[in-house]
């Protein structure tokens, strides 16, 4: 099969590939750059396993051909931390609140958990539910994983949500 030339910045690392037109992401990023984080579980987009940020915004990478990402910023749990190696404040919240148990589902809850809070500093116990109802856990019941997220917003330096302004009586 043909290969295509595929240009991906993965983690702040800009990657010149030859893929075959049919690759995907979520395989190029195992097989070929060696990021094991997103994780294989179904290969058909219902347990949320393989989520990595694709230009901000939470992708299943099974899914989704590398071809079609050509040009874009991806993230994955590998690249969430620092550059001075500390941990990015979601990893260290799910460390705080016991989110990790087998950990298979935790990069994917992770990266699921930095769109929302991309978009959402101070997200409610529903808003969060909603985000992460789509990653699967065995482990957790998502309690803890419910916790860590909410415990973000502060851990980040978010601005905490303003109030609405009150309208005076007269």
């Amino acid at each position: 099969m043909k290969k295509t030339e595929v240009c991906l910045t993965v983690n702040g690392v800009t990657h010149h590939l030859g893929l075959s037109p049919n690759a995907l992401l979520l395989n190029v990023l195992r097989d070929e750059l060696g990021l094991t984080g997103a994780k294989y579980g179904c290969g058909t987009g219902q347990c949320g396993l393989c989520t990595v940020l694709v230009n901000g915004r939470a992708v299943l990478s099974c899914l989704t051909l590398a071809v079609a990402v050509d040009g874009a910023d991806i993230v994955t749990v590998e690249g969430l931390s620092r550059p001075d190696g500390s941990l990015d404040p979601i990893q260290e919240a799910f460390l705080d609140h016991g989110a990790i148990q087998c950990g298979y589902c935790t990069p994917a809850m992770v990266i699921t958990a930095k769109d929302l809070l991309n978009r959402n500093a101070h997200p409610t116990e529903p808003e969060i539910r909603e985000q992460i109802e789509g990653t699967l856990c065995r482990c957790t019941g998502y309690l803890s994983i419910v916790r860590a997220i909410k415990s973000c917003g502060d851990r980040a330096g978010a601005p905490a949500p303003r109030p609405s302004p009150m309208k005076k009586s007269r």
